[in-house]
């Protein structure tokens, strides 16, 4: 479906979950300055390449973002145009399930019309065209009451993401809606070799369309507990037309008593029918240096060098070490990344690992390095 003639496009609405930490790109990522924010290829960061690539069908007026309180300057300062009272600060994280139902709440109340994208900040998305065509019929179908997940044709048997299985092999040169089979966990290579093989299996790309009032009613049927907790924070909010200080008290009082859950496990598992469009956009989440070695341009040697470097006999490197010489002899297959007080030397197939530091230095209580 061409964007142009997306019946009710001025109801459609965008969610950014801009809240994560990006603890897989550190030393870069900080929890002031985390991955979502930054400029890993281009002259903008993932969050202003999230809303730029949505433009054509959703303008700043209707993007909602999501994100914690520290990082509100950061997400003012990369999206100016985005209104200042739709950047909303949650007091804790309570992962998406929560997210999602108060952006329901929220957007729900201005527009009894509303139909909500769920887009993660920082992935990247190669072939926007072919995207917003996906886009625009994932919002024609959620508009018609539908619970809607977008799967990515798996191009290597990935044990790092939860797959949307189909009951049939789709053609991803007909770009269509199809019924979701089921849902499934993280899995064993083995298995994930196994989904490769079928065709049938794609892997979930954390964007969901719906209505605010398809969200409300099922986060009531499954999550009832939390959904009256969000609909207490959304009276509340409009009883006193709450923004700034006001908003922020209501929300830390009522926003912690919400499970932590995500919409996956909440929703999604439980719905006695959710579709889904299996679709090639280009899709990354980026989700760790060698995903971003991935996607770079490389030199003959399968380098991708954003420095200076000097290298002899090596091989298979990410090199990013500003305002220095990097040399190198005999070197194969590792990520070498410096800040001003921090330096990264990891073999790429463990570039996952990152994380691990992170948590080692929280053990440390090494804050100036968090």
């Amino acid at each position: 479906m061409s964007p142009r003639s997306l019946p009710g496009k001025a109801h459609l609405y965008a969610v950014i979950l801009a809240g994560g930490r990006g603890t897989r790109f550190w030393p870069r990522s900080r929890s002031k300055n985390p991955k979502q924010f930054m400029k890993l290829w281009g002259a903008t960061s993932l969050l202003e390449q999230t809303v730029a690539r949505l433009h054509p069908l959703i303008p700043a007026s209707r993007v909602w973002v999501f994100t914690n309180e520290q990082l509100v300057p950061q997400v003012v300062r990369h999206l100016p145009d985005v209104p200042r009272s739709q950047i909303i600060a949650e007091p804790c994280q309570r992962n998406t399930a929560p997210c999602v139902g108060l952006a329901a709440e929220l957007i729900g109340a201005q527009d009894p019309e509303a139909v909500l994208g769920v887009f993660p900040s920082d992935h990247t998305i190669r072939k926007p065209g072919v995207f917003r065509s996906v886009v625009a019929l994932a919002a024609k179908s959620a508009a018609q009451g539908e619970i809607v997940v977008l799967g990515i044709a798996p191009r290597w048997p990935e044990t790092g993401y939860g797959y949307v299985e189909f009951p049939n092999p789709p053609n991803l040169n007909d770009i269509r809606v199809f019924h979701v089979k089921q849902f499934h966990e993280k899995p064993p290579l083995d298995v994930a070799q196994q989904y490769l093989r079928t065709r049938r299996f794609f892997w979930n790309s954390g964007m969901f369309f719906w209505t605010a009032r398809t969200i409300r009613e099922a986060l009531r049927r499954f999550l009832p507990q939390t959904a009256e907790v969000l609909h207490s924070i959304a009276q509340r909010l409009a009883d006193r037309k709450a923004t700034g200080p006001a908003r922020r008290r209501v929300l830390n009082e009522l926003y912690p008593n919400c499970e932590n859950i995500s919409v996956d496990y909440a929703v999604l598992e439980k719905a006695p029918r959710v579709v889904g469009i299996p679709c090639d956009i280009g899709w990354s989440d980026v989700g760790s240096w060698n995903a971003l070695y991935d996607l770079l341009p490389r030199d003959g040697r399968n380098n991708v060098l954003r420095t200076e470097t000097l290298l002899l006999d090596s091989t298979g490197l990410l090199v990013d070490a500003p305002g220095k010489l990097v040399a190198g002899i005999g070197l194969e297959n590792l990520v070498i990344i410096e800040t001003d007080d921090a330096l990264l030397v990891a073999r790429r197939d463990r570039a996952q690992d990152v994380s691990r530091i992170v948590k080692e230095l929280e053990k440390a209580r090494r804050k100036d390095l968090l």
